[in-house]
């Protein structure tokens, strides 16, 4: 069994039970058991037009489907949600990024793990330190803990 850790956000709608339904689907898919939660934090979107604040969390999962069969899970998971195309840092019912999967490291057109921002953004750092802090991110060699207080420190 693999251990990845997931972004999950959503600033449309009611985010938090966006969020929650985000959870409920990951634990009802085959092979996929969400084995921590972070809290949720209301944050400031990064980039892209004029919206409304995030609500953004992390959850810890266990799954037995290689990376790309968790992409796919996800990627259902949004559509049925009622995800819609939109462009990089567009306001969004719902999104799961993976951030970790495993040790592993994977650069393909359709995904980067470990995901390739997370590492600047606080509220990713956040959520992530608080269920792994010790966490290593495979590329950086450093630990969650360190990256979140790197980050805070640059303000």
């Amino acid at each position: 069994m693999a251990i990845a850790y997931l972004g999950i956000g959503s600033n449309i709608g009611d985010k938090a039970a966006n969020c929650e339904e985000a959870v409920r689907l990951l634990n009802a898919f085959k092979d996929i058991r969400v084995a921590r939660s972070s809290s949720f934090y209301g944050t400031r979107p990064v980039g892209g037009p004029p919206q409304e604040d995030y609500l953004n969390g992390v959850v810890k999962v266990t799954t037995g489907i290689p990376v790309s069969g968790l992409l796919s899970a996800v990627k259902d998971i949004e559509h049925r949600m009622g995800r819609e195309p939109s462009g990089r840092d567009h306001p969004r019912i719902i999104d799961i990024d993976i951030l970790f999967y495993d040790d592993l490291t994977v650069r393909t057109e359709e995904l980067t793990v470990p995901h390739p921002r997370m590492h600047k953004r606080r509220f990713v750092l956040k959520g992530l330190c608080e269920i792994a802090p010790e966490a290593v991110h495979p590329v950086l060699a450093r630990t969650v803990r360190e990256l979140y207080n790197e980050v805070i420190r640059s303000g």
